[in-house]
C-alpha cells in the first residue's frame, strides 16, 4: 500500500518512526542510569544480571522493590501528563494550555489532600481509590472552568478558558495553603512534599492503580487523533465537516482530565510536563496528532524519568522533589513561549 501514499506522507512516517526509536533508546539508557543511581550504587552489569535472575538477594530487593516501581511510576506519570497536555492544547487551540496551568492538577491535588489529611487512616489500603478521588476533584474543577469559559452562540473561548483556569488554579492553591496551616506536623510534611511534586507512591500497588487509566485513555485519545486535527482547523471548519463540536470537546476534555488526575494522584504537583512535551513533539514531528500522541508520551516519559533521577542524586542523601527539577526546566521554557507568542 505504500506506493499509493504521497512521498511527503511516507517521509513524515519514517521521521516519526526514527524519532520514536531514538526516544525509546534514550528511555532505556535513562532506565539503566536510574537503576544504577542512589545511595547504594549497582554497576550496569550487576543490574542486568539481577533483572534476569542472577543477582544476590540484596540487589533483587533494591531493584525490584524500591527502584523499579518508582522508575515505572515516573515513566507512566510522564506519559499521562504529556498526553493530557497535548489533548488540552488541541481542544483549546492554545499552546500555553497545560493541566497544571489551567487548574486541573490543582483540583485533583485538593481532592487527594483532603482525603489523605482527614479521611485516610491507612494510606496503603486506599491506593486504588486515589486516582478516582483525583479524577472527581479534577472533573469538578474542569466543569467549573468549562462553564465559566462557555458563552452561548460562541462556545468555549480558548483565551477565556486559559484565564479562568489560571484564576481557579490560584484560588485552589490558596485554599490548599490555608488547609495546610491546620495540619498535624507529620501530615504537613507529607502534604508539603506532595505539593512540591514528589513521586511519593513508590511500590507496585501504585503502579497497578495508575496503569489501567493510561492503558485505556491513551489509546482512546490516539483513536481521536483525527478529531483533534479537525479541531485545530477552527470551529467553523469543524462544524462544516459535520462534527458535533461541543460533544467532542467534552469527551476529549474528560480523557485529558482522567490522564492528569491519575498521574497527579501518585506524583503530587508536577507541572509543566504537559506544556513542554507537546511543544517539543510538534517541533520534531509536526502537528498531526497520530504522530504527536505517541511521540509526546515518550518525550514525557524521558523528561520525568530524567528529572526524577536528578532529583535523587543532586543532594544525596537528601532528595529534591521531582516537580522542582521539572519546574527549573519548565519555567524558562514557559517564558520563552510567552515571548515567542508576543513576537
Amino acid at each position: 500500500m505504500n506506493q499509493f501514499k504521497p512521498e511527503g506522507v511516507l517521509k513524515k512516517q519514517r521521521r516519526a518512526v526514527a524519532i520514536a526509536i531514538i526516544l525509546i533508546v534514550l528511555l532505556l539508557v535513562m532506565l539503566m542510569i536510574s537503576l544504577n543511581t542512589g545511595l547504594i550504587r549497582i554497576d550496569p552489569v550487576t543490574v542486568v544480571k539481577t533483572i534476569f535472575g542472577g543477582g544476590d538477594p540484596r540487589d533483587e530487593l533494591l531493584l525490584f522493590e524500591f527502584r523499579l516501581p518508582r522508575i515505572t511510576i515516573a515513566v507512566l506519570i510522564g506519559m499521562g501528563l504529556a498526553v493530557s497536555g497535548a489533548v488540552l492544547q488541541g481542544i483549546v487551540k492554545n499552546p500555553l494550555a497545560d493541566p497544571g496551568i489551567i487548574g486541573i492538577n490543582a483540583g485533583a491535588g485538593l481532592a487527594v489532600m483532603l482525603f489523605v489529611t482527614y479521611f485516610s487512616t491507612e494510606l496503603g489500603n486506599s491506593v486504588f481509590l486515589m486516582p478516582l478521588l483525583a479524577f472527581a476533584g479534577a472533573g469538578i474543577t474542569a466543569a467549573i472552568i468549562y462553564i465559566f469559559s462557555y458563552k452561548k452562540d460562541e462556545g468555549v473561548s480558548p483565551i477565556r478558558l486559559i484565564l479562568v483556569g489560571v484564576a481557579v488554579a490560584a484560588g485552589i492553591s490558596a485554599l490548599m495553603i490555608v488547609l495546610t496551616l491546620k495540619l498535624d506536623p507529620k501530615v504537613y510534611d507529607f502534604v508539603a512534599t506532595w505539593l512540591a511534586g514528589s513521586i511519593w507512591g513508590s511500590n507496585w500497588n501504585f503502579v497497578l492503580a495508575l496503569l489501567p487509566w493510561l492503558v485505556v485513555l491513551i489509546p482512546f485519545v490516539y483513536m481521536k487523533s483525527r478529531v483533534l486535527d479537525v479541531l485545530n482547523l477552527g470551529d467553523h471548519t469543524a462544524v462544516s465537516l459535520g462534527m458535533n463540536l461541543e460533544k467532542e470537546r467534552r469527551i476529549l476534555l474528560a480523557a485529558a482530565v482522567g490522564l492528569a488526575a491519575a498521574s497527579v494522584s501518585v506524583s503530587g504537583g508536577i507541572g509543566f510536563v504537559g506544556l513542554i512535551a507537546p511543544h517539543m513533539t510538534r517541533q520534531l514531528v509536526g502537528s498531526k496528532h497520530k504522530y504527536v500522541i505517541p511521540i509526546c508520551a515518550l518525550v514525557g516519559a524521558v523528561l520525568v524519568l530524567t528529572a526524577d533521577t536528578l532529583a535523587r542524586v543532586i543532594l544525596q542523601p537528601a532528595e529534591i522533589p521531582t516537580g522542582i527539577i521539572v519546574a527549573v526546566i519548565g519555567a524558562p521554557y514557559f517564558l520563552y513561549l510567552l515571548a515567542k507568542l508576543n513576537d
